[in-house]
């Protein structure tokens, strides 16, 4: 593994990072709210559509900013041990393509979804929310074949990942299992594909897992169970702003992971028996004058309500009912208005979380 070239690296960076996003803009998922399921991912689809695409050689350059660990090497996925020290790590630029006959020897670009899935037509192919830098030896042995849950390994990468015949009912073929600190970000790249590209998948040949870009059963319900098992952290948060400031368009499953329950109205998903813990934290801006963002912690998916009174103990409006979130942080937008639509005038008003078994209260003042 070579040095890294720190000026050319600092130099690539800032080129990109200067055109960086802080959080979601305002209004950005606005056509899709009070929707569901198939209304809600035709709306998603209409605002993450159409995005700038870059060129197959540009996902070298951008991996610079949409996959840089914390000290500055590759974060690769299929290497990475979180919390431990990875078998090997790769330096930008000078240990990219290439072959390899075994692990350490290089990083390419994994397309998360195989190109062969999609026909390797564009923008899908340099589409970068589901490519990403991996292993050359442990992308080719993952090949084409569907991600899934290992029972008994064929072969186990140096990180854990694994590839072998599927134990999730609905799918015995050989499947390639990353470890579980990953599989969220993955179940989530795959949510935006089915997402992105819904109605644009003419010609797609599919695969084991997937009917054009739609997801079959089998493969829906695991990689639910995988967004709900792994939440959101602070790698895909950066990710999805760092694509953002390339591609002019978002994951809305990063930004919003309840989306997923929302769409797809899972079977088979069990919420635990006791309650989940939740943290309510203050409103934001607050005083507010136009709208509000409450932010609040599951320890464990649960039905949500979010309800406002005013000082009279009177409800004004239900923003949520019982809908349904994962475990995580999650922020919800209250607009200023009542059940009608009309603006509610200005003063002090409550925000009620609730979750079976807690809830939360906080006040909140509107100029």
């Amino acid at each position: 593994m070579r040095a890294r070239s720190a000026p050319a690296l600092m130099a690539v960076t800032a080129a990109l990072a200067g055109t960086a996003f802080a959080g979601i803009p305002a209004g950005y998922y606005d056509p899709a709210a009070g929707l569901e399921g198939e209304a809600l991912r035709a709306a998603l689809h209409g605002i993450i559509d159409d995005h700038e695409s870059i060129s197959y050689d540009a996902i070298w350059l951008a991996f610079y900013t949409t996959d840089d660990r914390p000290d500055g090497y590759v974060w690769d996925m299929y290497s990475d041990i979180p919390g431990g020290t990875p078998p090997y790590l790769y330096t930008f630029g000078e240990d990219e393509g290439g072959s390899a006959g075994a692990e350490g020897q290089g990083y390419n670009r994994e397309h998360s979804w195989p190109k062969s899935w999609f026909g390797d037509q564009a923008p899908m192919n340099t589409d970068l929310f589901h490519i990403v830098p991996t292993d050359i030896y442990v992308n080719n042995r993952r090949g084409s074949y569907p991600f899934g849950e290992v029972a008994s390994p064929t072969w186990t990468s140096m990180n854990g990942s694994r590839l072998g015949p599927c134990s999730w009912p609905g799918y015995s073929g050989t499947v390639f299992e990353p470890i579980d600190a990953f599989k969220g970000d993955f179940a989530r790249n795959y949510f935006y594909m089915a997402t992105r590209y819904y109605t644009e998948d003419a010609g797609w040949p599919g695969s084991p897992m997937t009917s054009g870009s739609q997801l079959l059963e089998w493969a829906e319900g695991m990689l639910i169970a995988w967004h709900l098992s792994d939440p959101v952290g602070a790698k895909e948060l950066d990710r999805n702003e760092a694509v953002y400031a390339i591609q002019e368009n978002r994951n809305p499953f990063i930004d919003h992971p309840e989306y997923v329950l929302m769409i797809y109205e899972p079977t088979g998903i069990e919420y635990p028996d006791e309650a989940p813990s939740l943290v309510a934290a203050a409103a934001s801006p607050n005083p507010f004058s136009g709208s509000v963002g409450i932010v609040f912690t599951l320890s464990a998916p649960a039905e949500v309500d979010l309800t406002v009174y005013d000082v009279y103990g009177r409800e004004v409006v239900a923003v949520l009912d019982d809908a349904a979130y994962c475990a995580g942080e999650h922020g919800i937008e209250w607009d200023g208005s009542g059940g009608s639509g009309e603006a509610v005038p200005p003063g002090v008003y409550l925000c009620r979380i609730a979750v079976p078994g807690a809830d939360s209260v906080c006040q909140v003042l509107k100029l």
